[in-house]
Formats: C-alpha cells, structure tokens, sequence
C-alpha cells in the first residue's frame, strides 16, 4: 500500500524532537483510528531557513503543516492567502494545502471555542478573559467572530491590553474593554463566562490566578488555557463554587481536530486523540 502525503510540523528552536512532542502522538492517534496512511513528523526549522522549508513542503506535496513560535508570524509571507480569523490575529499556527496553494490558518483560538461550545454557546454572553498575548488574542478573536456579547481584558499591561481591545473594536466591532490588572480581580455580576489565557498555572499545581473567588458565581463558566496540569488550581477553585469547568487539554484536543479536519477532510475521533495525548503527557 502507498504511503500518503506527510504533514510535517515546523518547529522553533525551543521544540522538542517528535519522541518529546504529545502532539505527534495525538495527530497520528487520529490518523490510525480513521486507516490514513499519513505521517505527522515534527522537526525543527531555524527561521533563516523558514522560506526554504515552506517551498520544500510546497514543492513535495505537503498536505499542510503546523508552525509554532518563532515562525507564526513570519510565515504568512511565505504564504499564498490567510483564513479569516488568522487574517485578523495576523498569526498562523496551521497551514493548509487549498489546490495549489498554502493557505495560513490559525486553530489556537478554533480549538479553545470547540472545546467552549460544547458546554456553552459564546454568542451574546458577557466574558472575562485574563491576559492579552498570543493565545488571548487567538481566543478574542475566535469568540468575536462567533458572536460574544462583550469581552473585558484583564491584563497587567495596559499598552498590550490596549492593543488587543483596539483590535477587537476596530476590526470586529466587538463590545470591548480593558481592566488593567492589579491585585485580585473581582469578576463582575452577571458574567458568563471566566477564561484564564495567561501562563499561570502551567506546570504548577500550586499556582494562583489573582482573582476574588468571592466573585466567581454558581453557573458561570470558568475555562483555563493551562493543559498540564489539566485541573488547575483555579479549576478546582472554581469548582468548589458551582461553576462549570474546562480544562486546557480540551482545547489542544480540538485544536488538532480542527488540523487534522484541515488537512484530511476528516472529522477525527476526539476520545482516540485524548487518550492518546493523555498517555503522551502521563495524565
């Protein structure tokens, strides 16, 4: 039997080597249980050699590839178009052959709304969203296009807040606004939704997310990017409260089954891909 087109995953410097990499075992998880004879191969591309790597994949017939940092910005010139809410983000961490031609997407945010929707439906709901880097931005983005009622930033600096909420008003015309963050914030009455897009908890179990507890209501929806440890501590906190919980391996779940429903066509088995990405990171 033929081998298929590979998916090659280009990586900076900071990568791990495939063995390293869950994700490699969770994409080829989902190749295996659909009988794709495809190939997800994670390698490592200096970005001097960024242009070279792309016409490479291009040239050999690559079906697509995922990019990570340094590479998500600097690869859409690289590209033949952008999808709509990587054109709005201005990164792409997935790319996808369309024909003859690479086109920039971005799953970050997709896979967090995927993993959101299955417990609630964003359009018109009130959210708090802690942080404004990348992975906030990928978020924001993906919940406005999908209709969020009002975003409130919560984020410690005030220039990169601004320039998120700028984006959100500006671009999608989204009820936005910043709350510069000092001390613990307290989430506002009538909130739906709490995400905590920041770095904090990842790796410690111990870490504290500075919000008021107090303010966190029974009913709300309380959502962390942080996929290791998958219960946070400011899952369980919120747990304890009545709120209703996602967890961070969700969201890198569906942002592969998004890639792989990219590259393949496929719909892939969401339970085979978490089990295999559980047994990858030993959770």
């Amino acid at each position: 039997m033929s081998q298929g087109p590979f998916l090659h995953e280009l990586v900076g410097s900071m990568s791990t080597g495939a063995a390293g990499n869950p994700t490699v075992a969770m994409i080829e998880a989902a190749f295996a249980c659909h009988g794709l004879h495809w190939r997800y191969v994670n390698m490592e591309v200096e970005p001097g050699d960024l242009a070279a790597a792309v016409r490479g994949a291009k040239a050999m017939g690559f079906r697509g590839f995922n990019c990570s940092l340094p590479h998500k910005v600097t690869v859409i010139p690289h590209l033949d178009g952008l999808g709509e809410s990587a054109a709005v983000m201005g990164a792409v961490n997935c790319v996808v052959r369309r024909g003859d031609q690479l086109i920039g997407e971005n799953t970050d945010g997709k896979g967090f709304l995927k993993s959101l929707q299955s417990v609630i439906d964003p359009r018109g709901k009130s959210i708090v969203l802690f942080g404004a880097g990348g992975a906030a931005r990928a978020i924001a983005v993906e919940l406005g296009l999908a209709g969020a009622g009002r975003i409130t930033v919560v984020n410690r600096s005030q220039p990169r807040g601004e320039e998120l909420v700028g984006l959100l008003r500006d671009t999608l015309g989204l009820a936005a606004d910043l709350v510069v963050w000092n001390g613990d914030y307290a989430v506002p009455s009538g909130t739906d939704i709490v995400i905590n897009a920041t770095s904090i908890g990842l790796y410690d179990r111990q870490a504290r997310l500075a919000i008021d507890l107090d303010s966190l209501a029974p009913g709300m929806v309380v959502a962390d990017v942080i996929f290791n440890p998958v219960r946070t501590r400011l899952l369980d906190d919120a747990a304890a409260r009545g709120c209703r919980t996602i967890d961070g391996l969700g969201m890198l779940v569906n942002q592969g089954i998004v890639g792989v429903g990219y590259w393949t066509g496929v719909e892939p088995d969401a339970a085979a891909m978490r089990t295999a990405l559980e047994a990858a990171m030993g959770v």
